[in-house]
């Protein structure tokens, strides 16, 4: 290993300061469909946001990502899947963590609570407290890309979305419909 010494300098460019961050409201195909609405703040990383003018306050993501999820009570994210490990921590409020093709089985987490999903299982959360709060998701990455991937959205999910309008292109990013 090389060590370095980096300057404060070289150090301040790798702070992602929380009032500095801007969020989006559609960094996904689901957040049209009104119990997923969210703001998602990429901290390290791109993730696997489809928003691609979502930029990540720290570039330098190498086999990981941070993003923080801003939602009011009873919103969160739909079922998805990813091919590498997802883990959600909430920084503040309650939220239920949720999985399986529909969704039925769940566990709630609370600040500092710690829950890891495992690749190839649809899963999604929802804030089940009774004031607006903020989970931070962490995506690991595939080795060979050094990225999380892509998005699975459940079925049920491409569905709903595809009435708002709005769709997921192959390569990932978020596409608007034509309209009838």
């Amino acid at each position: 290993m090389n060590i370095t010494d980096p300057t404060i300098a070289e150090m301040e460019a790798r702070v992602a300061r929380f009032s500095t961050l801007t969020p989006s409201k559609q960094a996904f195909v689901d957040t049209r469909i009104p119990q997923y609405h969210r703001d998602i703040y990429n901290v390290i990383g791109r993730g696997v946001t489809e928003d691609p003018a979502l930029a990540p306050a720290i570039s330098d993501a190498r086999y990981f990502s941070i993003t923080y999820v801003g939602a009011d009570p009873g919103k969160g994210a739909a079922l998805h899947a990813h091919e590498t490990i997802e883990v959600f921590i909430p920084l503040t409020g309650t939220w239920a963590c949720y999985w399986g093709a529909d969704g039925a089985k769940e566990i709630v987490v609370g600040p500092h609570d710690v829950i890891s999903f495992p690749p190839g299982v649809y899963r999604g959360f929802r804030n089940v407290g009774d004031s607006p709060a903020i989970l931070m998701a962490i995506i690991g990455s595939k080795q060979e890309t050094q990225d999380g991937g892509r998005v699975a959205w459940a079925p049920q999910i491409l569905e709903q979305s595809a009435q708002t309008g709005l769709a997921v292109l192959a390569a990932g990013d978020l596409t608007e419909l034509p309209k009838d």
